[in-house]
């Protein structure tokens, strides 16, 4: 991918990301022998629920995902990788795993990318590497009777994160994307090992990130403004910086408009399908969601635009239509307007 196609492809229209991938693997009635397959039919522990197991043992499933979102209007799509650090496949007793996770990962999705960029030339089709938060977070405790403890180091998130990112750029990953950002240091850690990848590599793989607003205070689960969000995270040249998760696209738009208003970046968002009802599930239609998203097209605050939890291919090819109709943000006009 030439480095600047994807700058280019920002500047003439609004970019559509995929949706979710979870969402779209509980559509399939898989088993513990699914997860399994030969392979690990063996393995001591049980597997059923480490999605991003299925790049290995189910590709087929993943690949299909992929093109569902492509062909609903989707240009980026992200790989099935947003735990597959060795600090997240711990839970799985499959560590030695994570390089080969993303790898083949970013491999599978890339295949599919290339079908479609020969199906579609005028609309090039990218692929993200999805880098997720870990279930640790480096700036809080997790036991509340002991607030210095820390569950994981610096170094240890960076070690984590080498692996994975080398996994995501040798298997064909176009775009590194940290996302669901709860814990800014964790972030620095992704971003430290990212610098330290590309540089070993001579790679200029593009960065995107995307915080996690957990609530209506309007902060991170750290703790963090919009504002202390982007200024601890402006060291490192990124492609774009967003948000993503946690709260629907009514709930998310006044944040995504105030880190629009300060950034001279291209701006993400890809919010949930509204907010999860008693049994965990997102009823949030299609019709419902592009409504919603059309205020971040009328009020020209993002970029980037696509979906969360819950959201399917459906709710994907509604937000591509709506977004054909709108000019993209331009980030140096809009700064501090």
């Amino acid at each position: 991918m030439p480095k600047l196609e994807i700058h280019s492809a920002l500047e003439k229209r609004i970019l559509v990301l995929d949706g979710a991938m979870g969402t779209m693997i509980q559509q399939h009635p898989l088993e513990e022998a699914d997860f399994r397959s030969t392979r690990f039919k063996d393995h001591p522990c049980p597997l059923k629920g480490n999605n991003d197991l299925l790049s290995l043992t189910q590709p087929e499933i993943i690949k299909s995902i992929h093109r569902a979102y492509f062909d609903s209007g989707a240009d980026i799509v992200e790989t099935n990788t947003f735990s597959s650090t060795s600090i997240g496949m711990a839970d799985y007793q499959m560590e030695s795993l994570a390089y080969e996770l993303n790898f083949e990962s970013a491999k599978i999705a890339k295949e599919v990318a290339e079908e479609y960029r020969d199906k579609t030339p005028d609309q090039p089709r990218y692929v993200a590497g999805s880098i997720g938060p870990t279930n640790r977070t480096a700036s809080m405790s997790p036991d509340v009777n002991d607030p210095g403890f820390r569950a994981v180091t610096f170094d240890e998130l960076v070690t984590a994160y080498k692996e994975q990112v080398e996994g995501l750029i040798d298997g064909g990953a176009d775009l590194l994307l940290v996302e669901t950002i709860f814990d800014t240091l964790n972030a620095k850690a992704a971003l430290f090992a990212i610098e330290e990848i590309r540089a070993k590599k001579s790679a200029s793989t593009p960065i995107m990130i995307s915080g996690t607003i957990t609530d209506a205070s309007g902060r991170t689960l750290s703790g963090q403004t919009v504002d202390a969000f982007r200024i601890s995270l402006s060291h490192i040249p990124v492609l774009s910086i967003g948000f993503n998760c946690a709260l629907g696209a009514d709930q998310l738009l006044p944040y995504v408009k105030r880190l629009s208003k300060q950034s001279d970046h291209f701006i993400s968002a890809h919010p949930n399908a509204g907010l999860p009802n008693a049994f965990g599930e997102y009823d949030q239609t299609p019709e419902q969601m592009r409504d919603l998203i059309e205020d971040y097209l009328k009020q020209d605050v993002v970029n980037i635009i696509g979906g969360c939890c819950g959201t399917t291919p459906e709710h994907i090819r509604l937000i591509a239509e709506l977004a054909k109709k709108y000019s993209p943000r331009n980030p140096k006009a809009l700064l501090n307007d």
